[in-house]
């Protein structure tokens, strides 16, 4: 594995530092706090051909790599989770599930508008009976002629509302559980999808999370995405990649806190010297760097498995797992070292910290990450 970026992912991390900076913090914590998603930001991404980073140029992508989307998502993330994981959702679940699963007319159809950020996407696989036992899903899809009724709801679905196309989980044959279990590709617009109640949540506050309703929603057979009862392995293998992006935004949530940590404790002063040079402060800055330089290379090293077609499930399991406790760990001690400031709003370690607790909840609890994990350890 190539552990130094080329030119060009040096390049495009540059520019989005400064896309980041400029664009995106200037409002993050008011749009934390008034929990608005900004449609203008995604607009101005898809400008930047940031919306569709790993996928071919022929489907509207950039033609880069997925350890360049990592360090991408890594870099949104630094300054807003929320805008990191609304590129994340995109990307890694939405569009790549079309771009491995679809039929080349669903690709040119919706992953090119996709990829050219024209229309935002979304995954719904979670229901309010099946979190991390995804089997369990009631939602129904129940094939009428040359289409499908669904008929169900889904929980926890991000970049709800907002987004134009859908990945969506329905069961083809209750009977077959898992096995009964097919993908749809859904429009935002389809007679019987309905958008229901908005979550209001502890962190990532302006990333929209909507519960999704489906009354008789008319889905078109081409709209299938898979085969008939491919939607559980489907779900699996967007996940292993969803955990990827996951990792980054938990690891951009770590450096950024650690960035503002540092500047703080070079500034404020306590017994006549910079906090910094005190060994409390400077050895929680110290364990900070060296778990975050940790979690990056687990990521970076599951990005660039996916990229160069190794397996990466473990490695992707590892890296959401390790990288989403560094971010809680790192983040709690940043406003330690704030003090009473750090538990206000004038700084953004508290928003790090409210941001950092769900990256060990989704793309699969750090729980379920561990089975994953020990699963393929004790394989035969």
């Amino acid at each position: 594995m190539q552990l130094v970026l080329t030119d060009e992912q040096q390049m495009i991390r540059s520019m989005v530092r400064d896309f980041a900076k400029n664009e995106i913090e200037p409002t993050a914590a008011w749009r934390d706090e008034e929990e608005k998603f900004d449609r203008g930001l995604f607009d101005k991404m898809g400008e930047l051909g940031l919306t569709g980073i790993p996928w071919p140029e022929a489907y509207g992508g950039l033609g880069a790599d997925f350890l360049t989307y990592a360090v991408v998502v890594e870099e949104l993330s630094r300054v807003c989770a929320s805008t990191g994981v609304m590129l994340s959702v995109h990307t890694s679940l939405t569009s790549w599930a079309i771009y491995k699963y679809g039929t080349e007319a669903q690709k040119l159809r919706f992953l090119k508008s996709l990829a050219e950020g024209k229309q935002l996407g979304a995954y719904s696989l979670t229901e309010s009976g099946s979190g991390s036992d995804a089997g369990a899903m009631l939602t129904t899809a129940t094939k009428e002629g040359d289409s499908y009724l669904l008929n169900g709801s889904k929980l926890f679905v991000t970049n709800g509302g907002e987004a134009e196309i859908y990945i969506v989980f329905a069961m083809t044959d209750l009977a077959q559980k898992h096995k009964g279990c097919t993908a749809f590709i859904v429009e935002k617009g389809a007679p019987g999808f309905i958008f229901g109640h908005k979550e209001r949540k502890l962190g990532i506050r302006s990333s929209p999370t909507i519960e999704l309703r489906f009354e008789n929603c008319r889905i078109p057979e081409g709209n299938r995405l898979g085969e008939l009862g491919e939607g559980f392995p489907i779900a699996m293998k967007c996940l292993e990649g969803g955990r990827i992006g996951i990792a980054a935004q938990a690891l951009g949530i770590a450096q950024g806190a650690m960035d503002v940590s540092i500047a703080y404790a070079k500034e404020r002063k306590q017994f006549g010297k910079p906090i910094g040079r005190q060994q409390a402060i400077a050895f929680k800055i110290a364990d900070m760097a060296t778990k975050i330089e940790a979690a990056r290379l687990l990521t970076y090293q599951a990005a660039w498995r996916e990229g160069a077609g190794l397996p990466y499930g473990k490695e992707a399991a590892m890296a959401k797992l390790f990288a989403s406790d560094t971010a809680m760990q790192v983040s709690i001690e940043a406003v330690q070292i704030f003090g009473g400031y750090g538990y206000t709003k004038e700084f953004p370690v508290e928003r790090y910290m409210r941001d950092a607790k769900v990256t060990q909840i989704y793309e699969g609890t750090n729980e379920i990450q561990r089975i994953v994990i020990s699963r393929m350890l004790l394989a035969d």
